[in-house]
């Protein structure tokens, strides 16, 4: 059997080998707990970003709803507040009716539409009537007339031309009849405004106002009219 010599060249050889292997793996585990840790301090790095950007997105929502709140509360105070200025303005509304409704009743305003016109006219002359007043046209027939109409929802009334208001007083001077201290003679004609149908079917009733003033020997005439205008009162 041979003997196997070593030379040194071979043993220095041999121990740069062993030399280099060692720092070899030496580095390469130091590489690799080096990458670890910058793994590591990047996992906690990126861990800690995403519970701040978690932790703005629960503030951003808690700020949401606290506006979404205020929000609505606004937009119920807007929607009381229309509610008010509503019932405000339907107020103003319903006061400047009122306020047009007294004009035309106190004769201040021109007042133009449909209505009826009546025609009472002193009953023919009967030589065997004792009493000539039994067929005049006297105050109290006009009233009926002009209270009926009233009643009925005429706007506005005048006689002869003569408007009426709240203060008009009508007065019998033998032949003729004085309305606000302006005298007229017959026949009388008592203009109104207001629903043609049911002014006439008012005085139309059986028993009712024309029925009482032919009985009382007058000439009652009755016809509709599509536009009447009635001027306001001089002075008024």
């Amino acid at each position: 059997m041979k003997k196997i010599k070593v030379k040194g060249k071979h043993l220095i050889m041999s121990l740069v080998c062993l030399v280099l292997g060692f720092m070899l793996a030496f580095s390469f585990h130091l590489t690799q707990k080096e990458n670890q840790t910058k793994n590591w301090d990047m996992s906690n790095k990126q861990y800690e970003k995403t519970l701040a950007l978690r932790d703005q997105l629960i503030a951003q929502e808690e700020t949401n709803q606290k506006l979404q709140r205020e929000l609505n509360q606004k937009q119920e105070q807007v929607l009381k507040n229309e509610k008010d200025l509503s019932k405000e303005a339907q107020v103003f509304l319903n006061l400047a009716e009122d306020a047009e409704k007294y004009r035309m009743y106190l004769g201040k305003v021109k007042v133009k539409g449909k209505g009826v016109k009546i025609t009472l006219s002193d009953g023919a002359y009967d030589p065997k009537e004792d009493n000539i007043n039994n067929y005049l046209v006297h105050e109290h027939h006009v009233f009926k007339v002009v209270n009926e109409l009233y009643i009925s929802g005429a706007v506005a009334i005048a006689i002869n031309g003569q408007r009426l208001t709240s203060h008009s007083y009508i007065v019998c001077n033998g032949p003729v009849i004085t309305v606000d201290g302006v005298p007229y003679p017959a026949p009388f004609v008592i203009t109104a405004i207001g629903e043609p149908d049911v002014l006439s079917s008012a005085l139309n009733l059986t028993g009712g106002v024309k029925d009482q003033l032919v009985n009382d020997n007058l000439v009652f005439t009755l016809e509709k009219i599509n536009e009447i205008v009635l001027n306001p009162i001089l002075g008024s």
